[in-house]
């Protein structure tokens, strides 16, 4: 079904067509009724209400109205309508609207509307779902409208749904969707994905090499004229060697080259403003927004490396390394610091041994000489090398290289004293050891390696000889010996003894050289055997086969001058051949024991044994062990007791020593109890004073002091307090002051339990005061005080003038009712006929 719709809204009529299997649409708006069954069709004119003159007649409401009704062909009896659902076309609105709003998009109506009285509604996003309230309708009505302008890019389409009931809520029809389309307006710019894009191309590309992409994005419908962005290039700069040397594709935004001639040491950067139109590039109706490209020209290996003359000189002392002798400076115009700049510099010729080498400086980029190995000037004066230098990357496709990346080297080499040197070093040589002093060894001479420009002369000394067993000839290097040479000295390693020797030449500044001299001893049996162990036990009465001491002997001497040994006990005296009798076990073990059926008392025995070594002639040492006999217990070791006798003491003095030793800790023991007992009866003893001897609550009556202190003169040092008390212990004992607290351990006060018996406080008390009157460090200590000294020349008058004697009326005897505490004040002021 075709409805042909009036302009609602102010816009054209639009077509809309349905899937009405009865109608068809053709492109000028005219409706076809299809024949059914037939195979032709006949057209209906419904174009803006008007009826046509046909025998087939299109019932059409009123304007922006919606029939709700269905036309079905009936073959030559005409159209007949009949009740069928609703058909809603597409609605389409425009974006961004001026209004004024609400602007009506359509009216729905219902053929029962005649009948009964409906209500139109509508649901969905933008009706009663968020958006709320984009759209309303009319309940009475039908007609729907639109409240404010829509953005299609916020939303392109919006599907409700209408409903139409009666009075009390009943379904009056089903219900019918309705489509909104917004129609999209060139309401947005294209928008960059970056406002500056960073591209590279290498410098001497040719035309067509890709540089960068650049791309933009409209919000607007794409599949319009308002969404299709196109690229151009507004400028560039600089325009070297061209204003256009690049250019972009206007649809994809792909920047290429156009012309050669990119060459970084002239332009290294182009910036490009690049801009995006959208209506298909149109700058008349599009919007446009641009961008910058920045493309940088990135270096290639285009400029070889040349030096800046052909021959370099230098000059390098001889025997001297890790020396810069000569300094080769280059030029290259690529980018510095890269593998297309950074030199290589390689010696070609002129230095077969590997004397130099070039090392390149990581600043400057020049080639430093470096020796690396010594030069002799005896065997070479001077050097020409042959450089060459390249650059760390290949040169680009068709560039050579230049005749300036090759250049002469010339090193001359100075001629400088050089120290003698030893041809054999160090130099071996063997010898017995005993030689006597004076025997001549060996010449140990040096050479002067400067033989060509110098002739000098050598002298020798002696720099280390540990043992001080040789000397050398100062003028020819002979080596004597001074003392005979010892192989079992301790200076001998492995066999060899080693001294060092100094040559010195007379050149200025004078050179020395160091050779070592390596001696290896030869042995000789010049040291006898010494027997082993010296000292040993032995049970008095044991198997013999088992009894025994293990004996053996030790040689300084080396093979064949050392083992295998003999063991043999002397002829005299007699009784040891007698006692005692060895065994052989090995070449260098032998056993000592006792014979059988002899029995020795315990002690200790001195055995002596004769031992020869193998040595041609033989050696021979009397050594002498000390055998203890003592008594064993049943596993062959000596008792305590045993060893005891074994080293001379009898039963009666051990048992005397034991007894002393008891003695001795009981009068320890008896001793430190008295001590505590002692301490005990002092700490409870109780202080027996008569209460009126007691000075400490009395006022004491002295002489009187005489005149004051202006008529006096006293030694006021005494009555100032000391700073320390070193002055005080440092006295002898009973020379002291005691007006400072005593220095003795304080009295232990008794502590009162947490929760005392209330029959314990009163004993409580009396133990307290009983431990402070037998304190002697609680004050008052019963000596002088010491008060602070206010100094001489005093302001005030002198007291000395007032009369201390009692003249007047005054009556004290008021004093006796004071208690015992006033009694000696009012003996000496109440009774004064006493006196």
């Amino acid at each position: 079904m075709n409805m042909n719709f009036d302009d609602c809204m102010g816009n054209e009529a639009v077509d809309f067509q349905s899937s009405d299997p009865f109608f068809s649409v053709q492109a000028d708006g005219s409706i076809f009724a299809k024949g059914q069954g037939a195979s032709l069709e006949e057209p209906v004119q419904a174009r803006q209400g008007h009826r046509s003159e046909t025998r087939y007649m299109l019932e059409q409401s009123s304007k922006c109205d919606v029939s709700l009704w269905k036309w079905r062909f009936v073959a030559s009896k005409g159209l007949r309508r009949q009740k069928r659902d609703w058909v809603i076309p597409p609605i389409n609105v425009a974006e961004n609207s001026r209004g004024p709003f609400p602007q009506m998009l359509v009216s729905i109506r219902s053929d029962q509307d005649q009948d009964i009285s409906i209500r139109y509604s509508i649901t969905g996003v933008g009706a009663d779902q968020p958006p709320n309230e984009v759209f309303n309708i009319d309940p009475v009505l039908g007609k729907m409208f639109v409240t404010k302008p829509l953005d299609r890019e916020h939303r392109s389409s919006y599907h409700l749904r209408a409903h139409a009931v009666d009075m009390n809520g009943n379904q009056v029809e089903n219900p019918i969707d309705l489509y909104i389309f917004v129609i999209d307006m060139n309401d947005n710019r294209p928008e960059f994905k970056n406002q500056v894009y960073n591209g590279s191309v290498d410098e001497g590309s040719k035309p067509g090499t890709p540089v960068m992409h650049v791309s933009a994005f409209d919000a607007d419908d794409n599949t319009t004229a308002n969404g299709m962005v196109r690229y151009r290039i507004l400028s560039q700069m600089p325009h070297s060697p061209i204003p256009n040397m690049f250019t972009i594709n206007s649809e994809t935004g792909d920047i290429v080259t156009v012309a050669p001639g990119l060459d970084r040491e002239k332009v290294s950067q182009y910036t490009i403003i690049v801009q995006a139109t959208d209506m298909e590039g149109n700058l008349n109706f599009g919007l446009s927004n641009t961008a910058t490209a920045i493309i940088t020209v990135t270096d290639i290996n285009d400029n070889p490396p040349m030096l800046t003359s052909r021959t370099f000189s230098g000059e390098v002392p001889e025997n001297r390394v890790d020396v810069v002798v000569a300094n080769l400076t280059v030029i290259d115009a690529d980018q510095q610091h890269s593998p297309n700049w950074n030199a290589v510099y390689r010696i070609i010729s002129g230095d077969p041994s590997g004397h130099f080498t070039i090392r390149t400086d990581p600043v400057s980029n020049d080639g430093m000489v470096t020796v690396v190995k010594p030069v002799d000037f005896e065997m070479n004066r001077a050097f020409m090398l042959t450089v060459v230098v390249s650059n760390q990357a290949h040169l680009a496709s068709g560039i050579q290289s230049s005749l300036q990346s090759t250049a002469g080297v010339t090193i001359s080499v100075q001629d400088v004293n050089e120290p003698p040197y030893f041809p054999t070093n160090p130099k071996h040589i063997r010898f017995e050891e005993g030689v006597p002093a004076g025997t001549s060894l060996t010449t140990f001479s040096a050479s002067d390696p400067d033989r060509l420009q110098m002739q000098q002369t050598i002298r020798y000394s002696k720099l280390n000889d540990p043992a001080d067993w040789l000397s050398i000839n100062r003028t020819n290097g002979q080596i004597i010996t001074t003392a005979m040479l010892d192989r079992e000295s301790i200076y001998v390693k492995n066999n060899i003894y080693e001294a060092t020797f100094l040559a010195t030449d007379n050149g200025s500044p004078a050179a020395s050289g160091t050779g070592t001299l390596q001696i290896y001893l030869i042995d000789i049996n010049d040291n006898s055997p010494a027997l082993i162990p010296k000292e040993s036990q032995i049970c008095e009465r044991m198997n013999r086969n088992v009894n025994g001491v293990n004996i053996t002997a030790a040689d300084a001497d080396t093979d064949p001058n050392a083992g295998p040994f003999v063991f043999e006990l002397p002829n005299f005296p007699t009784s040891i051949r007698r006692n005692w009798t060895i065994s052989r076990i090995s070449g260098d073990y032998a056993r000592l024991g006792l014979r059988y059926q002899v029995y020795l008392e315990p002690g200790v025995y001195e055995v002596p044994v004769i031992v020869s070594d193998s040595g041609n002639p033989p050696l021979s040492n009397r050594s002498v062990i000390k055998v203890k006999v003592c008594p064993c217990d049943e596993n062959g070791d000596c008792t305590t007791l045993g060893a005891v006798a074994a080293a001379g003491l009898g039963t009666g003095a051990i048992i005397s020593i034991l007894i002393c030793i008891i003695i001795l800790l009981s009068m320890v023991l008896l001793f430190v109890v008295w001590i505590k007992r002692r301490e005990k009866e002092r700490q409870t003893k109780q202080l027996l004073i008569d209460p009126e001897d007691d000075v400490r609550d009395n006022i004491l009556k002295y002489d009187e002091e005489g005149g004051g202190e202006e008529d006096q003169d006293y030694d006021l040092s005494q009555l100032q307090q000391p700073d320390s008390l070193e002055h005080i212990m440092s006295k002898p004992p009973g020379v002291r002051r005691v007006d400072e607290r005593p220095i003795i351990p304080e009295s232990q006060y008794p502590i009162r339990a947490v929760v005392p018996h209330p029959g314990d406080i009163g004993d409580f008390i009396h133990e307290g005061l009983r431990a402070a009157d037998n304190d002697p460090t609680a004050p008052p200590y019963d000596s002088l005080l010491v008060f602070d000294y206010e100094g001489s020349g005093s302001t005030a008058g002198s007291v000395s003038s007032l009369n201390s004697s009692s003249t007047g009326d005054q009556d004290y005897d008021y004093l006796n009712d004071w208690g015992p505490r006033f009694k000696k004040l009012a003996d000496m002021y109440g009774g004064g006929d006493d006196d």
